[in-house]
């Protein structure tokens, strides 16, 4: 490695960082050395381009294979779109006889899928429970959730998170962990009124 750009308006050659490294301990005098750039960040290419320029050994390696930077909730869920599309099903939970699996979908040790559907690729984490919910195409959940009366598709779902009883479906979403997502009981309407002599009201 000879010289890094960070986020060139024009490309110098087919090649980018995919943000993948492996330091030895003098990248922490790299990063004491740098200084923030114009967007008050100090800059990963900047600190390797310091290496480079105190002599030390920087190598590249190729990466072939399709790659996404992920700094968008919409690349994040094109890149689990990608990696789903290469499973094969697996199921190691419980499935009851009312429940529908359909495509490649994984399903780890200790899931119980009750009343529901699954349309793959898709990925159940261990001991997430799926009840009376559908479960569409490019969703992954992780481990320990709960999914109850609810339909869910294009999405990603944390460790630890409950969606309950959700009236509209989610889709293209990110939801993080030990997240609660439920339905709340409707407001009760309350009309206070003082209404003159022959008025006529409607009300919705």
């Amino acid at each position: 490695v000879v010289r890094l750009v960070e986020k060139p308006k024009k490309p110098m050659s087919n090649l980018a960082l995919v943000g993948v490294y492996m330091f030895d301990f003098h990248v922490f005098e790299a990063i004491n050395a740098i200084k923030p750039s114009q967007r008050n960040e100090l800059e990963i290419t900047d600190a390797i381009q310091y290496l480079v320029d105190k002599g030390y050994e920087v190598h590249p390696h190729l990466v072939s294979g399709w790659w996404k930077d992920t700094g968008k909730i919409e690349d994040i869920l094109e890149a689990n779109r990608l990696i789903l599309e290469s499973i094969v099903g697996k199921i190691q939970g419980n499935v009851d006889e009312a429940s529908k699996i359909n495509g490649e979908v994984i399903i780890e040790e200790g899931v119980v899928v009750q009343n529901s559907i699954i349309r793959g690729p898709a990925i159940i984490g261990a001991e997430t429970e799926i009840i009376n919910s559908y479960i569409g195409p490019s969703t992954a959940i992780q481990e320990r959730c709960r999914i109850i009366q609810t339909e869910i598709e294009h999405s990603i779902v944390l460790e630890g998170s409950e969606i309950r009883d959700v009236g509209s479906r989610i889709d293209e979403s990110l939801i993080g962990r030990d997240v609660k997502i439920y339905k709340c009981p409707p407001k009760p309407s309350v009309y206070r009124l003082i209404v003159g002599d022959k008025s006529e009201i409607g009300i919705k």
